[in-house]
């Protein structure tokens, strides 16, 4: 019995072939390269690359510098993981029950979505100033002046005031996908259960949680995805400080591989951050694919 011919189909990979290209030029190569460098301790302007092997990511896994950004990236992530999925069931809820105004509402709970990184940071950096900052006006407007604070130069809330910011920019993408999944839900289930006397809460818990627990999953991979890497709100208010408090890996990749010239070591920090996402998203992609429940 002979051996079929394999036919290549010329045609499907001339369109396959411009967007191949693109992946390779732009996502394969500066991979590989990303990981050689991160052997090295190149500046990133020398023409000549020296080898260090591993130093880089002994002094990664050594300096309390990189633990305390760790530590920053944890404390985010976990903050706006919590709260803004939190906040978006609850905008969720809100939008699918309102008798009037649906689409404004959902148009008004996304708005901040649009608002790109950068800007939505001047706003609430100007927001958080101790002297003519909305916050701390409000505060004495209501006889509250003894709340007031310096928030982004205060290490204690610092880090908080930042991810108050995230959470505010991002519940409304999230909104929207739970909305789509609470559209999703059968009707016809949730009236039978409140026939049958069930509350509204003992509906949402033992219906309507479950149902949507595949929203929970895309949201929180894409919440944790996020948190690891923000960057662009550190950026503009804090500039990773007070001190060190607010500097997470990211931006200490993009401290050390900038501003002090050392793009050796902050590609050695990416690579690490890259295995840090992967592994959280395994373990979290396997405990909340086992509570979903399919339609």
């Amino acid at each position: 019995m002979g051996k079929k011919k394999v036919k290549i189909d010329f045609v499907s990979m001339g369109f396959i072939a411009p967007a191949f290209l693109f992946f390779t030029l732009f996502i394969i190569v500066p991979t590989i390269a990303s990981v050689y460098y991160s052997f090295t301790s190149w500046d990133g302007l020398n023409p000549v690359v020296k080898f260090v092997g591993l130093a880089n990511y002994k002094e990664i896994f050594t300096s309390a510098r990189f633990g305390n950004a760790l530590k920053n990236t944890v404390i985010l992530t976990a903050f706006i993981s919590i709260l803004e999925n939190s906040m978006a069931l609850i905008l969720a809820l809100i939008v699918d029950n309102v008798r009037w105004g649906k689409n404004f509402f959902r148009s008004a709970f996304y708005v901040p979505v649009l608002i790109s990184g950068i800007v939505s940071g001047f706003i609430w950096k100007i927001m958080y100033n101790y002297n003519f900052g909305a916050v701390n006006t409000i505060f004495r407007s209501l006889g509250m002046g003894e709340y007031c604070q310096d928030w982004l130069g205060n290490p204690k809330l610092a880090l908080i005031m930042v991810g108050v910011v995230l959470v505010w920019k991002g519940a409304g993408y999230y909104m929207i996908i739970y909305l789509a999944s609470l559209q999703s839900v059968p009707t016809d289930v949730v009236e039978a259960a409140a026939i049958d006397g069930a509350s509204p809460l003992q509906r949402f818990k033992a219906i309507t949680l479950p149902l949507i627990s595949g929203a929970f999953t895309i949201n929180l991979t894409l919440s944790l995805i996020n948190g690891l890497k923000v960057f662009d709100q550190i950026s503009v208010m804090t500039d990773g400080g007070p001190g060190f408090t607010t500097e997470t890996i990211v931006y200490l990749l993009y401290k050390v591989g900038f501003n002090e010239g050392r793009q050796g070591f902050g590609t050695a920090v990416g690579i690490v951050l890259l295995f840090i996402i992967l592994i959280l998203n395994a373990i979290q992609q396997s405990i909340l694919k086992r509570r979903e429940v399919q339609l």
